[in-house]
């Protein structure tokens, strides 16, 4: 099987300037094509054991400099979906985040044959931790935590996908999106972790990327069944506690959550009914990353 590992970073390079690559992840196939330097070094450095495909693609997606007069002052990159610009540019040093962003955009408007949750995921002995929470809640932290130290695997860092016919939750792993303070805090709680260089003064504030597990990636075919529906929230200095809520709480927090609940109708209450039913609901807080992963240990 060829991976992005296969191609050295020059190799890299002139493909995505050239043909493209057709980057797979998870259940999806993206062709990828850009001349930018930064996207092929976050590519290179974040996606090494993903495989490569050829043929079809689920999505399209080019990142370019626009043709204006900004491509000589304060240069900035657009992201193409289908040929068409859908977002604004961005300044050219947040070209490697915009794919990110932009992939995101991708499956969580266009995947619909899942109920999509905006929350992290994780496994352990084939039982799944959704992890629902808004930005600056400390999802993405405590789950780099969890599966860089924790033993857990990653599913995913953003989009939690419920496959509506089966009930099983499909892996999207992909690198994990930090901002600001959680960047060191990371780096310093996970010192073996493989992390992009931080891009300054985005819409996010300060982000970077981290590597996800080689074995999640490898393992990206596996589903999980849902057990526990976490809502965390990092305190800082706080001890941990775990909180126990009602189904018809955690359903109604857990459809706020979703990108199609609406949009999927029947179908996305009855998939959605039946995750709750088989989970268990808690409003955890945290402030110590040991204390919130010995809680994640003793989940029954």
């Amino acid at each position: 099987m060829t991976t992005v590992g296969s191609l050295t970073r020059t190799q890299l390079g002139e493909r995505l300037a050239g043909s493209g690559i057709h980057l797979r992840t998870g259940h999806f196939t993206t062709l990828l094509r850009s001349p930018i330097g930064s996207v092929a070094d976050g590519i290179h450095l974040l996606y090494n054991d993903y495989p490569l495909r050829e043929g079809f693609a689920d999505f399209h997606l080019d990142l370019v400099r626009p043709v204006t007069l900004r491509r000589w002052v304060r240069p900035q990159v657009t992201l193409l979906y289908d040929g068409r610009s859908m977002f604004k540019p961005l300044p050219l040093d947040q070209a490697f985040p915009m794919f990110e962003w932009g992939l995101n955009w991708c499956v969580s408007s266009r995947a619909n044959r899942y109920l999509i949750v905006h929350a992290a995921v994780v496994e352990k002995g084939g039982r799944a931790a959704i992890l629902p929470a808004p930005p600056g809640s400390g999802k993405s932290t405590l789950c780099a935590a969890l599966v860089g130290r924790g033993g857990w695997r990653l599913l995913s860092d953003e989009l939690t996908l419920l496959r509506l016919d089966e009930g099983v939750l499909y892996p999207l792993p992909r690198p994990i999106s930090l901002k600001n303070a959680s960047i060191a805090v990371i780096r310093d709680y996970v010192p073996g972790s493989v992390m992009s260089r931080a891009v300054t003064d985005t819409v996010k504030g300060t982000v970077a990327h981290v590597r996800a597990p080689a074995d999640s990636v490898a393992r990206a075919s596996e589903t999980a069944l849902p057990a526990w529906v976490v809502f965390p929230r990092f305190e800082a200095g706080s001890s941990v506690t775990a909180e126990p809520m009602p189904p018809v709480e955690t359903f109604m927090q857990l459809a706020q959550n979703c990108f199609n609940y609406s949009l999927l109708g029947a179908e996305g209450f009855t998939a959605l009914a039946d995750l709750v039913e088989r989970s268990q609901g808690y409003r955890f807080r945290y402030g110590v990353l040991d204390e919130a992963l010995a809680f994640f240990d003793s989940l029954p």
